[in-house]
Order: structure tokens, then sequence, then C-alpha cells
């Protein structure tokens, strides 16, 4: 009787049935690892190993996949904000949606390439709605009026899931400090305060961020302000 080497046993490995949980899954972590133009049906096949025409029987084309990606970081986003410890927005809706916010924000900071892909979606997901829904109810409890509540949904905008879009987004990706410094050389006479206002800013960010001005720091500054402005008029009863 011939010995079982081990390439039999490797050979005599079930493959693991294509799905389409499976397909949106690799399509995240190629993203993560390559960036979104990496993101091709050809590049997802081989990702998951398989013919490129085995995927349509999941996903029926790359749109398909990019709405199904969202889905997946939506559902990272609802279990980060289901597991956050944070008072009852009867107590403290700020504290409350503050921390409901930055779970978020914790999600595409995983995933930087995300923000993109959700602004260009032309149909809103039901996650998103039931996602902002959830902030109305929070709002609501801390004693928002329907109307004011609808204003704060307009004021927050992206920044109640946990990102913005930045001003300053040069090439739409980081900047290198010597690029950054070069062009802001050739703005200064044309653009002076922007430039001062840019040279003061700029400060090492090793981690990488959202944006080029969109480090926590700054975002956390606008949400707090955003959040303490909401109070003022809610305490007034505008």
């Amino acid at each position: 009787m011939t010995p079982r080497t081990d390439a039999d046993e490797l050979i005599e490995q079930p493959r693991i049935p294509l799905s389409r949980r499976r397909v949106l899954r690799a399509a995240v972590e190629l993203a993560d690892r390559d960036g979104l133009d990496a993101l091709t049906m050809r590049r997802l096949a081989q990702e998951v190993g398989a013919e490129a025409m085995s995927l349509y029987h999941h996903v029926a084309n790359k749109e398909a996949v990019l709405d199904g990606v969202v889905e997946v970081i939506l559902g990272e986003i609802t279990a980060a904000v289901d597991g956050v410890e944070a008072p009852s927005p009867e107590e403290d809706w700020q504290a409350a949606l503050r921390a409901r916010i930055l779970a978020a924000r914790e999600v595409f900071l995983r995933h930087r390439w995300a923000p993109q892909v959700l602004e260009s979606r032309t149909n809103t997901s039901p996650a998103v709605i039931a996602y902002y829904d959830q902030v109305v109810a929070i709002l609501r409890a801390g004693g928002f009026s329907f109307d004011l509540a609808h204003r704060a949904l307009h004021v927050l905008g992206s920044r109640a899931l946990g990102f913005t879009q930045e001003l300053f987004q040069p090439g739409g990706a980081e900047t290198a400090d010597a690029e950054a410094a070069a062009m802001m050389e050739q703005m200064a006479d044309q653009f002076p305060n922007i430039v001062g206002m840019l040279a003061d800013a700029i400060h090492d960010d090793p981690d990488g961020t959202l944006g080029f001005c969109d480090d926590q720091f700054e975002f956390e500054f606008a949400l707090d302000l955003i959040l303490e402005g909401l109070e003022r008029r809610r305490a007034a009863g505008s």
C-alpha cells in the first residue's frame, strides 16, 4: 500500500464553497490591503481562488459588489455602536450620541476607502436609514422636538456616521511633508491666508486619517462644537 503524503492530504482538503458573504468579505480585505482601485472582478476572483465567471453567481457586477461592501461596513458599524458603553440618552444625550459616532468612526478608520464607496451609492441603504433612525431616537430621548432633530441631522451630516468630507485633500490622498511644503510655497503669494492656516495646522500623523486635515482631535473638536450648539438650542426650546 502506497503511504499517504502531505501532497495527498492537501489535494483532498475540501474547498471552501463560494458564497455572497465570502465574496464580499474578500472584497473588503482586498480594498483594505491594496486600495479601492484594486477592487476589480478579476482581482476579486483571484482573492477567493475562483474563476471570474464564478463570482457572477453571487454578485451581478462590480456595482453589486460595492453595494455589498457597504452592507459589510454598516454591519461592522452596527456591531460597534451596539457594544458602546455610554449613559442613557435621557441622562446625557450628548455623551450617548458622541460615543456612538466615535465608535462608528473607528470602523471607517479601519476601512479608509469606505466613505468614498458609501457616498457613491445612488440608493440609500436600509442599514444607513436604520442608523440615522437610532440617532433620531437618541435626540428625541434627550428632549429634542422632531423639528430640531431634523435640523440636527442636517448639521451633523456624514459626521453622524463618523466621517467628513474635508476641504483640503491634495490629490485625494495623504500628502508627504515635503510635497505639502512645496505645494504651500507655490500657493503662498496667491493665497496667503489659506497657506498660513495650513502651515500652522500641519502636524505629524503617522497612523493616517480619513482626510488631509481630519485627525481625531479635529473631528472631535467639530463634533463637540455641534453637540454643544444643539444642546443650547434644545435648552432654549428652539
